[in-house]
């Protein structure tokens, strides 16, 4: 078994108390960055209507609306309601490719634990879903730190993958898990399929965040000649021309689509879209995004950073 989070079980309270520091100035960020969950409840404080979701209470609909429509559409109600986080967390073998001694996943480790302890410092429930091919670990939002260290252990202990990707299962699973609005970051390189309605109704009952972890390989491949290649997710071997312009060119095109594609769907649903590369500082990046958020907070906070 793989120690990736903290090099081997006995150093992992080691580097808790290390991240538990780094994670002080997140979590003040995280006050002040407007983050604000709320729920559906008989507020005082109406905040309009939305499309009816099925096991949303039917005494919420608002009839006016939904006559105009044609659709049953409820009201909604704000309330102050304690900031709840889930971690989303791919660890798929894509997630294990990394350049200069670092992969992918020890960037998206340290990214969750350092929100689960932000989490912790500010006295929120956190809980988590781990996956690959399948789905490892499920944890529903609890305060403590009891649940921080278990979900550090979980996420520092990594065993063999399975094949493929269940980012879309992951998502439908934390969408009938959580049952008051939440902040919910998914953290993944994003390589994987039919995610897209699942991240849709996610979005529908709570605050999202994409994280998109990158390596430099994403966008510059090394020039190795013609060599073949293995895809980590399906198992399809390539040749690759890794000296041809050509390439290169068009492996750079692909990842700015794939860019830009993420970007423009957490737009689309008012979700905050974030990319931390292997070679960058994750503490820094995660403040930078929450200063942003909370510098547009008043006109959603939809976009790249």
């Amino acid at each position: 078994m793989q120690h990736l989070l903290a090099g081997s079980r006995d150093s992992l309270s080691q580097k808790a108390s290390y991240l538990r520091v780094a994670a002080g100035c997140l979590a003040d960020s995280m006050r002040t960055g407007g983050f604000k969950s709320l729920y559906r409840g008989q507020g005082v404080e109406f905040s309009g209507v939305r499309e009816y979701l099925r096991g949303d209470d039917v005494r919420a609909i608002d009839w006016n609306v939904t006559a105009r429509m044609g659709k049953p559409y409820v009201k909604m109600f704000e309330e102050e309601h304690e900031l709840q986080i889930f971690l989303i967390v791919d660890r798929s073998s894509s997630m294990f490719i990394g350049s200069k001694g670092k992969v992918k996943y020890e960037t998206a480790a340290e990214a969750a634990a350092l929100l689960s302890l932000a989490a912790e410092l500010n006295e929120s429930p956190v809980g988590a879903v781990f996956f690959d091919g399948k789905i490892h670990f499920s944890s529903a939002p609890e305060a403590g730190r009891t649940q921080s260290m278990h979900l550090l252990t979980r996420l520092d202990e990594v065993d063999h993958t399975v094949r493929g990707s269940v980012l879309g299962n992951a998502m439908t699973g934390a969408v009938k898990l959580l049952k008051h609005h939440s902040l919910v970051f998914i953290i993944s390189d994003f390589r994987a399929a039919g995610w897209e309605e699942p991240f849709k109704l996610l979005c529908q009952k709570n605050d999202v965040a994409a994280i998109r972890i990158t390596d430099p390989t994403d966008w510059e491949m090394p020039e190795v000649g013609v060599s073949p290649f293995i895809d980590s997710e399906t198992g399809k071997r390539l040749v690759l021309p890794t000296l041809s312009q050509v390439f290169k060119s068009a492996w750079r095109d692909d990842y700015r689509k794939r860019s830009s594609k993420l970007e423009k769907l957490c737009a689309r649903h008012n979700a905050g879209c974030v990319s931390i590369s292997t070679e960058e500082d994750v503490v820094r990046q995660l403040s930078v995004f929450f200063a942003a958020r909370g510098s547009s907070r008043l006109s959603g906070w939809g976009g790249r950073i």
